[in-house]
């Protein structure tokens, strides 16, 4: 396994795309098997063993789980300390799930992640969670255990703020899977979204060789519709860096990186193009207003929902106005996080995470605008989700 640079997993890389119970990789795999093939008195352990051989069994790579880090700061040990990490774990099945709070895509697998833990972390199995944090406010232990709480995980967590357990892994990828039987030998990789069922049928499997005894539940049935074998999806704009290091904006000025400068944007926009404007200050990993007045995030994008990773870089509880297609967000197009105050949407910022800004009725086009004045309004990523072709 070779060493790489660490990216975001994107799967999707046309208009329509067809998503199987799978997420393509360098290894192929076949499609799922449903349970209806099968006699009723058969379709679980069928269904299990057929599902289970999609997921390729990397066992004669002969690669052991690393050391996990026992020495770093309490703090970045959540729901875990060490001694339990160096003393509890021979002899068990461990899945390690390497993710990041602000990943969309790490975000929509954490209800697979949460229901394999809770169904069989009494069956042998210990789920291991490997925090990589992309930006550098998710460092901060206050800012992952908040996130640890409000997306209500209770397995051990650790902080790899120093990308000692990716590299170890010579992982590539947000999110990652690795699953180790119980001698500590890889027998399954999985990167990015999808496979699910394919994957918790080879899990069990993975645990009844641990201990044939154990009676295990068919496999969980897909939460969205995206997850659905043979579904057909289309292809959202990309996930789109703000912060000099990674953007490409349709502004003809690109960025006066770390000068605050006076944007403009054009009469017409390009598609899938982020734009500023007003007085913007271009850091490495964001860009901030520079308080001389409103500046606002222009995007013309292709999404089901939009998100925004936003990072309150002094004040907190600010507001950042938003408006669809030059009118306040409708109801049945706001994401979570909308507020509606005097007929105007907006997001109330209070901590350092992914705002969920539309969830749109459809997959459709839009121009998107985010305006707020206040320099403690640090913008980082916005990242698009799919819909599935009716």
């Amino acid at each position: 396994m070779s060493l790489a640079v660490n990216r975001r997993f994107r799967a999707s890389q046309w208009l329509l795309v067809v998503v199987s119970s799978f997420v393509i990789t360098s290894c192929g795999k076949g499609q799922s098997v449903p349970s209806d093939k099968f006699p009723p008195e058969r379709a679980s352990s069928a269904m299990r063993a057929a599902l289970a051989k999609q997921i390729e069994d990397v066992s004669g790579q002969h690669i052991h789980m690393p050391p996990l880090p026992l020495t770093y700061a309490p703090d970045r040990y959540i729901n875990v300390t060490p001694e339990y990490l160096r003393d509890s774990l021979k002899g068990k099945v461990v899945l390690i799930d390497i993710w990041d709070y602000t990943c969309v895509n790490c975000i929509q697998t954490l209800p697979y992640i949460k229901a394999w833990n809770d169904r069989y972390k009494d069956k042998g199995l210990v789920m291991i969670g490997v925090h990589a944090p992309e930006f550098e406010f998710e460092k901060d232990s206050k800012n992952l255990d908040s996130a640890v709480k409000g997306f209500g995980l209770d397995y051990p967590i650790i902080a790899d703020n120093d990308y000692e357990i990716w590299n170890s892994l010579a992982n590539q990828y947000w999110p990652a899977k690795y699953l180790f039987d119980k001698n500590g030998v890889l027998r399954a990789e999985h990167f990015g979204e999808g496979d699910y069922e394919a994957f918790e049928a080879f899990l069990q499997k993975i645990l009844l060789e641990r201990d044939s005894s154990i009676d295990v539940p068919v496999p969980l049935a897909p939460v969205r519709e995206t997850d659905k074998p043979g579904a057909v999806c289309y292809r959202p704009t990309p996930e789109t860096y703000i912060g000099f290091a990674r953007n490409n904006l349709g502004n003809e000025m690109k960025s006066a990186n770390d000068k605050a400068h006076e944007y403009t944007i054009p009469g017409t926009l390009k598609k899938d193009a982020l734009y500023l404007a007003g007085k913007w200050t271009v850091r490495n990993e964001y860009a901030q207003p520079s308080g001389e007045g409103d500046a606002s995030l222009v995007f013309d994008y292709q999404a089901k929902e939009a998100n925004l990773v936003v990072h309150p870089l002094s004040e907190t509880d600010f507001k950042v106005m938003v408006t669809q297609d030059g009118k306040p967000v409708p109801k049945a197009d706001r994401g979570a996080d909308i507020e509606e105050s005097d007929g105007k949407t907006f997001i109330a910022v209070h901590e350092a995470r992914m705002y969920r800004i539309t969830n749109n009725a459809g997959f459709g086009r839009h121009t998107l605008k985010l305006t707020a004045s206040t320099p403690s309004f640090g913008a980082y990523a916005f990242t698009f989700t799919t819909a599935c072709r009716q």
